[in-house]
This record gives structure tokens, C-alpha cells and sequence, in this order.
């Protein structure tokens, strides 16, 4: 059973398209595919549900049987096939039923829509634009991708379980009391019509305050995340108070949206047992006076009081479920409003695979401002021969990041183009794009993963010879085996910590650089690659890092400008512009911006002097 039913929905299937932003057909998106073992699901349930009028039918059959038969007849030949079969409808049927919508809920349900539903959250998320992740908080992006798959999972377990065994209750309820007398079965109705009346008021209310507190919850955890990740800094400026603040402020917040539905609630949860206590006095007394007319048996007023009762037991337990399902709806659309936003950068619907056989990169009138007035690049005409080192060079905000941001497609040009060996980086695709270009960035990333899976980042599939070959190579071999984590793992297989905080800025660098080593692509962008080493240690992987250059087209973006001065040639932006290129004696010579910067480094930097002027 285990094997047929957990297979019944694959919970790993990709969404077809983007999601929608209606709450209805984000629904269907995150379900997609799921329906006929949902369905099956719900089937099982709704028929569990109906055992509840037959068990108030067989009872009250039982009771009038042993009425008539008096006391010494209720065993005779003719009331054994009653008898035997209500044994098995108590001890077979009705649980067998039972335990098969128990195991569709808990086997092809719970297990499956949740991850079914996250992991369509967290590939549309790893598609969206870095301008999507720069304009939130990491821990709130998180924290809505979690809350919404739970949300949506809870929603379409609790209609199987719940709504779907319920209204089977209810129409079995109102057949068996039909079948008493009519009357009996319009006072229900009318119950029935009041009832749902509660609902409809109070379940609205519920999601709208649901929604609200939601939000608030994200945000404390969107802040508790922010200070957690940045705990050196607050460290550092002893903000412990300011931050303890910030999170009381977002945890009061929280707290008065619980509040505010807390109110809700208990105002629900007394107006549904006033309504619920109604219907047995309604349902027995209706039938007791119909007995006392002569149309209704002892066992119709057992079968309508085991019913009534059972339906009053149920309604504070649907109800209370149709206030959860109403509050996860609430946080359903709390968090469809963050992560369905299509802020991506899409590859053209033609997008070929990029082929690089030369590594020749051509800047053609590029320009990119990020939407504003000001900022970004403009004009860019730079053609970067295959083979060459590019040395680029500006002050802060000149446009350095710019000009690597959009070469890596992860922001398109507003204006012109930028090919690659005559392919318009516009009409390939951004994975390919990025495989052919290896980076070792100023503020290296570190996952919180073992050495050994860092550096492998930059090719799953190399050897371990060939891992710790490029390991060397970025002289990061040594410290690596000098290691030791936590847990007491060594080397290669001790973790780094979140964003590598274990590590000094040095040695994290090197193994960026190691992974970049591992990478060898064709083209290489090093964007301070060397800012965190000192000189000594600069100095002995500068070797390394020549061997890493040689062959390939390189970009290199420095302050310290000694790093640049045997670059094939240098490009000095200023203001988004290039203002000035040609080797480092030429630039020198020319007594320009760049010899300005020369002159008037301290410690080997740009000047910050310089870079406000």
C-alpha cells in the first residue's frame, strides 16, 4: 500500500508556466497535476463520511428490531441477518473505510503536495532577477516560500478530510431524517441555513486578519534573519539594544495582529457552540413529538438523536477547520502577493546555446543606468580581443560592477549590445552564458557546506584529484587540511560556516578562486579578486593566478592598481564612461586620470579623495 499510494503524485513535478496572481488559479498552478490522487483522496473521504448517517441507521434499526422482538426474540432466525450485518458494518466496513482515507490523507497527501507545491515556489524563485532578491529580505523570501506551501498543503488536506467527509455527513444526515418524516428534514435544513450564515459571516473576517497576521509574522522573521546575518556588524558597533529594538518593535506588530484574530476567534468559537447545542434539542424533540403522533418509532428517535449529536460534535470540528482553511487562505495570498511578482530576466524565446570558440567580447554603445536618471554605464564601445587581460579601473560608483553585471546578463542593456565571438549575448542562454564565464568576485559567496563542496561548485563533476589540484593551485591546499569543524570534521569535509564566516577574507578568496580554477572557462572576471589578501600572500598565488589567465579572455577589476600594471591594457571609467585606455606606461604617460590615481595612491588603493571629486 505504502509503495502504490505514495506514488500516486509525483512531488517533484515542474508547474507549467509562471504563477498566476489570482487566488484561484495560484491554487490550481501549485496543484497542478496532483488532482486525480487528490480526488481519489476526497472520494475515500466523503464515502467515510456518509458511514456517519449509517451508523445513526443501522442503530436506530437495531433498537426497533429488539423493540418488537421483546426480550427473548431478538436472537431468532429471521433477526440474525440484521444483527450479523450490523456487526460487520461496525467492526469491518466502517473501519476498513476509515483507515483507507487515513492512509490517502497521510501517504499521497501530507507527504507529497508539500514538497510538490515548495519546490515549484523555489525554481520560480531561483528564476527571478537579483533585483528581486536585493529588494527584500533573504529570510522573508524563505519564510513566504515555507508559509505558502504549508499553507496550500494544509488547505487541500483539510477539504479532503474534513469539508469532504462533512458535506457526505451532512446529505446522509439529511436523507436519513427525511426518511423519518419530512419535517424533521426542512428543521434541519433551516439549522443547516443558519448555520452556514455563521459562517459565511465570521470566515472572511477570519482570512482578512489571518492575511495580516501573516505579514507580520514574515517581518519578524525577515528582521531576526537580518541581524543574525549581519551579527558581526552589530557586534562591532555594539548596536545590541538598537537591534533587540528593531525586533521588539516587529514582535509587537506580531503580536497585535495575533491579538486582533485572537478576538475573532473566540467570538466564533462561542456563537458555534450556541448553534451546535441547538440542533439535538431541535432534531430529538421534532421526533419525539412525531412519536407521540404515531409516525416515529423508538429507534427514529435514537437514529435522529445519534446524528443530531454527532453532526453538533461535528460542526465545532468542521468549523474550526474552515477557520484554519480560511486562515491559511489568508497567508496563501500573503504570500502569492511576494513571490509571484515577475521581476526576471528572461532568455529570448529562440535562445540558442552560446558557443565560445575565441572568447572575444564586443561592448557595441552598451548602456545601463538600473532604471534611473544617473548611475550605471553609458556609451560603452569596447572591443576585448580574444586572449587579452582587460585591466578595468575607477573610482567608486564609476561603473566597474556595471560593466561585469551586464556581461553576466544579470541585468540586460537598456540601450546597444554585447557579443561574445559575434553572438548577441541577448539570443543565448543566460545558463550557458554563465558556464562560460569564470568569476572571482570581491565579496566571495560561501555556502554553509564542506570545503570540498565549495569548490566543487565550480565543477560537480571533477575528480578529487582534480579538486585538490586547483586547491593548490589557489594555495588553498594547506589551511584547507588544516581545518576542523564543529561536528569534527577535517579538511576537505569540515564545513565552512554560513557565508564562510569561519574563514578570514583571504582565505576565502582562495577558495573562490580555487572553485574558479576548477571552472576553467574560457573567459575570467576577477572583480577584486586579490583585495582581501595581504601582499604576502598575494604575491604567492600571483603566479598561480597568471597560470589561471593564460589562454583566456580576462576582465580585471582592481583599486590596488599594481595588480593591473601588467594587463594587456587598462579602461579607466569615470562617471559610467571610458574616459581612457592603454597600457599601464601609455595611461602613465598620458598624465591623465589614471596617472592621477597612480600618484595618489596610499597603501596601493584609489584614492577616496579622488573618487569624490
Amino acid at each position: 500500500m505504502k509503495a502504490t499510494l505514495g506514488r500516486m503524485l509525483d512531488p517533484f513535478r515542474p508547474a507549467a508556466g509562471p504563477p498566476p496572481r489570482t487566488l484561484a488559479r495560484f491554487f490550481g498552478w501549485c496543484l497542478s497535476g496532483a488532482w486525480p490522487a487528490l480526488a481519489l483522496a476526497a472520494l475515500l473521504s466523503a464515502l467515510a463520511g456518509g458511514m456517519e448517517a449509517g451508523t445513526a441507521w443501522v442503530l436506530g434499526r437495531v433498537i426497533d428490531t429488539a423493540q418488537a422482538a421483546g426480550r427473548g426474540g431478538l436472537l431468532a432466525p429471521e433477526n440474525l441477518a440484521l444483527l450479523v450485518g450490523a456487526v460487520i458494518f461496525f467492526v469491518v466496513a466502517r473501519p476498513v473505510l476509515s483507515g483507507l482515507s487515513a492512509a490517502a490523507n497521510s501517504m499521497i497527501v501530507q507527504p507529497n503536495v508539500m514538497p510538490l507545491v515548495l519546490s515549484r515556489l523555489h525554481r520560480w524563485g531561483l528564476g527571478q532577477a537579483v533585483t528581486f532578491f536585493d529588494n527584500d529580505f533573504a529570510g522573508r523570501i524563505a519564510q513566504k516560500q515555507m508559509q505558502t506551501a504549508r499553507a496550500v498543503t494544509d488547505v487541500a488536506a483539510e477539504v479532503i478530510n474534513v469539508v469532504a467527509f462533512a458535506l457526505a455527513s451532512l446529505v446522509g444526515a439529511v436523507i436519513l431524517l427525511g426518511s423519518i418524516d419530512l419535517w424533521n428534514a426542512a428543521i434541519f435544513a433551516v439549522w443547516l441555513a443558519g448555520y452556514f450564515a455563521l459562517i459565511r459571516f465570521f470566515l472572511p473576517r477570519v482570512r482578512a486578519r489571518s492575511g495580516a497576521r501573516a505579514a507580520a509574522r514574515a517581518n519578524v522573521s525577515g528582521q531576526v534573519v537580518d541581524t543574525i546575518t549581519n551579527i558581526k556588524t552589530v557586534k562591532l558597533f555594539a548596536h545590541d539594544a538598537h537591534e533587540d529594538r528593531a525586533a521588539l518593535d516587529a514582535m509587537q506588530s506580531y503580536r497585535e495582529r495575533a491579538l486582533h484574530f485572537g478576538v475573532l476567534s473566540a467570538w466564533f468559537r462561542l456563537a458555534l457552540m450556541t448553534i451546535a447545542g441547538l440542533l439535538p434539542v431541535l432534531m430529538v424533540g421534532a421526533t419525539l413529538l412525531f412519536w407521540q403522533a404515531g409516525t416515529a418509532t423508538a429507534g427514529d428517535i435514537a437514529a435522529a438523536g445519534a446524528i443530531s449529536i454527532r453532526i453538533a460534535q461535528m460542526t465545532g470540528w468542521v468549523s474550526f477547520t474552515l477557520m484554519a482553511i480560511y486562515s491559511n487562505v489568508g497567508e496563501v495570498e500573503d504570500g502569492m502577493k511576494t513571490l509571484t511578482p515577475r521581476e526576471r530576466l528572461e532568455d529570448a524565446p529562440d535562445a540558442a546555446p552560446l558557443d565560445v570558440t575565441e572568447g572575444r567580447i564586443t561592448f557595441e554603445d552598451v548602456s545601463f543606468a538600473y532604471g534611473r536618471e544617473v548611475g550605471g554605464v553609458a556609451d560603452i564601445a569596447l572591443d576585448v580581443a580574444p586572449g587579452e587581460k582587460l585591466g578595468v579601473v575607477g573610482a567608486s560608483g564609476a561603473g566597474k560592477s556595471t560593466l561585469v553585471a551586464i556581461l553576466l546578463r544579470l541585468y540586460a542593456p537598456e540601450q546597444g549590445r554585447i557579443l561574445i565571438d559575434g553572438q548577441d549575448l541577448a539570443q543565448v542562454t543566460q545558463e550557458s552564458l554563465r558556464r562560460q564565464i569564470g568569476m572571482v568576485t570581491q565579496e566571495t559567496a560561501m555556502f554553509n557546506r564542506t570545503a570540498r563542496e565549495n569548490i566543487l561548485y565550480g565543477r560537480p563533476d571533477a575528480t578529487e584529484a582534480e579538486m585538490i589540484a586547483a586547491a593548490k593551485k589557489a594555495e588553498a591546499h594547506d589551511f584547507i587540511m588544516a581545518m576542523e569543524d564543529h561536528r569534527g570534521n577535517r579538511g576537505y569535509d569540515a564545513y565552512l560556516g554560513e557565508r564562510g564566516v569561519k574563514l578570514s577574507g583571504g582565505q576565502r578568496q582562495r577558495i573562490a578562486l580555487a572553485r574558479a580554477i576548477l571552472k576553467d572557462a574560457p573567459i575570467l572576471v576577477l572583480d577584486e579578486a586579490t583585495s582581501a589578501l595581504d601582499s604576502e600572500v598575494e604575491a604567492s598565488i600571483q603566479t598561480a593566478l597568471e597560470r589561471v589567465m593564460e589562454g583566456k579572455t580576462v576582465l580585471a577589476i582592481a583599486h590596488r592598481l599594481s595588480t593591473l600594471s601588467e594587463m594587456d591594457r587598462i579602461v579607466v571609467l569615470d562617471a559610467g564612461r571610458i574616459v581612457e585606455q592603454g597600457t599601464h606606461d601609455a595611461l602613465l604617460a598620458r598624465g591623465g586620470l589614471y596617472a592621477r590615481y597612480w600618484e595618489r595612491q596610499s597603501g596601493g588603493f584609489i584614492s577616496t579623495q579622488e573618487a569624490a571629486e
